[in-house]
This record gives structure tokens, sequence and C-alpha cells, in this order.
């Protein structure tokens, strides 16, 4: 009894399946996403390039399209590359998200245009890449949705990403190149004493005093008083001078005038006194008097 209902279940399985596979599928509406504008390659340094998505549908009838596009990076950083959403108004506004270096940018609203049969609705995006990037691929994926969040169509295309300039190659060192020289002299005797890119030392008396200190590099940074004002370093400089100077010119017109008034005082003091007293000569005592009658 058990193996004829395993018979004959494995009977309806098989007609099922044939009945199945002799039914007429469903149609659905055939979409499309193409993605124009897009250059061999994009070179980064502040180059906006403008890359075009467009959505096209053969038959059925007519729906709202939210896009949605999804950047991939390789061999660079997801904040080195600049996106925006523009439309003919200006900016269009972006949900961003970003994970690693993946990042996706989804319209807050539905695109302004309406999908129809024969006719077409397109996202526009500016694409920029930061001056530091050297080499590099980015993978951009355009996604087509419906107003219920229903995906339409998906295109994908991947582009290398290369610098403004290239680095260039430090320049050789030229080769030094013998030459024929009397090998016998004292002078090709210093010069073989010494070792190579040193030039022979001159004689010098030799002092007890401590060797200089050598300049700093060009390239090294400044010491802490470099740079500033005299007045900010230490040291005599204009300004005390300066100073000084005033100082020494403020006293002596404070003398000056001290003196003039001195000066103008007494010539007061004689005016006061009369002509007639003023050149009035007091007679000397002497030994001899008038005698008295």
């Amino acid at each position: 009894m058990a193996t004829r209902w395993r018979y004959a279940l494995r009977a309806g399985v098989v007609l099922g399946c044939l009945t199945g596979a002799g039914l007429p599928a469903p149609a659905q509406a055939a979409f499309a996403t193409e993605l124009s504008g897009l250059p061999d390659e994009f070179t980064a340094g502040g180059r906006v390039e403008t890359v075009s998505a467009v959505v096209s549908r053969d038959d059925g009838g007519c729906v709202k399209v939210r896009w949605s596009m999804v950047l991939r990076v390789r061999g660079m950083r997801l904040d080195q590359v600049r996106m925006d959403r523009v439309e003919e108004t200006g900016s269009f506004p972006l949900d961003i998200r970003a994970d690693g270096e993946v990042a996706r940018l989804t319209d807050r609203r539905l695109d302004p245009g309406t999908l129809c049969p024969g006719r077409t609705v397109t996202a526009r995006y500016r694409l920029a890449f930061a001056g530091d990037v050297t080499r590099g691929r980015i993978t951009l994926a355009a996604e087509a949705y419906d107003a219920n969040l229903r995906l339409l169509s998906r295109q994908t295309a991947t582009r290398s990403v290369v610098g403004s300039a290239a680095p260039t190659a430090a320049p050789e060192e030229p080769e030094p190149r013998a030459t024929t020289a009397d090998t016998t002299g004292p002078a090709a005797t210093t010069a073989a004493a010494a070792e190579p890119g040193e030039a022979p030392a001159a004689d010098e008396p030799v002092t007890d005093e401590p060797a200089t200190e050598e300049p700093a590099a060009a390239g090294a940074p400044p010491a802490a008083g470099a740079g500033r004002p005299v007045a900010g370093s230490g040291g005599f400089g204009a300004v005390q001078a300066a100073f000084l100077l005033g100082g020494l010119l403020l006293s002596l017109g404070l003398g000056l005038l001290l003196r003039l008034r001195h000066l103008t005082r007494t010539a007061g003091g004689d005016d006061d006194a009369g002509p007639d007293r003023r050149w009035e000569r007091t007679a000397a005592p002497g030994r001899w008097r008038a005698a008295r009658r």
C-alpha cells in the first residue's frame, strides 16, 4: 500500500512539472540603463567630468524613477572623490552612505522626469578627484528604482584614475671622468691621501680654540629666535638706541629750559632796583676820614 502511494506521488510531481513547463511565461516590461560621458580614464587634480545615467522602457505604462549611484574605489580613498548629482535647477539632494571603499548616493526624492515607453529619464553626476591621487580605479554602478524601491535596471562601468602629472625621475648624477695627471708630484700624493669628494685641507696652525658650529642647513626649520624683529630677539638694537638718544635729548632740553628761566629771573631782579642804584658804586672804606671842625 505504501509503495502505491509513493508511485502515485512521484507521478503527480512529474505531471505538475510538465504542466508548468507548458504554460506561457508572464510578460515583463523591459528596462535598460546606460552610462554615457565616461572618458577612457579619469584625470585627478580638479578636472570635473560629467557622467550621465539614462534609463529607458520598451513597453508598459509610465513610472516614476529614483536613482541610486554606487561607487567602489581601489588604490585611493573615498574622501579623495567628489561626486554631485545635478539637475537643470542646480544640485539634487542625496542620501550618502559609505562603508569602507564603497559609497551609495541615493536620491532623496523621485526624479522630475517620468519613464514611459519611448521616453527616457536621465540623471547627471559631476565627478572629480583630489590632486594627491596618483593612480587608482573606480567602479560606477547606476541603479534605477521605481517609487516602491523595486530595481528596474542596473549598469556598471569601471575606469582608471591617473594623476594630473606623472612623477619625474630624479636626474642621474654624471659619472666622474678619469683625467690623466702627474701622479708623482706632492700634489698628487696629497690628493691620493684625501677621501673621494673631499678637497685637501690647507696647512693651518693648530690652536686650542673650540671649533665653531656649522651653519644650519637651508632646509632645516629656523631657530626659536630666528625670523623675529631685532627687538624681540635680545641684544642692543636700533630701538634701544632710539630710546637712549631720546632720553638724552629730553634731559638736554630740560636743562636748557631751567637755565633760560634762571637767567630771565635774574634779569627781572636787576630791572626792579632802578636805573640809579643799578649804576651806583659803593665806596670802599678807607683809613682816612674827614676831619671834624
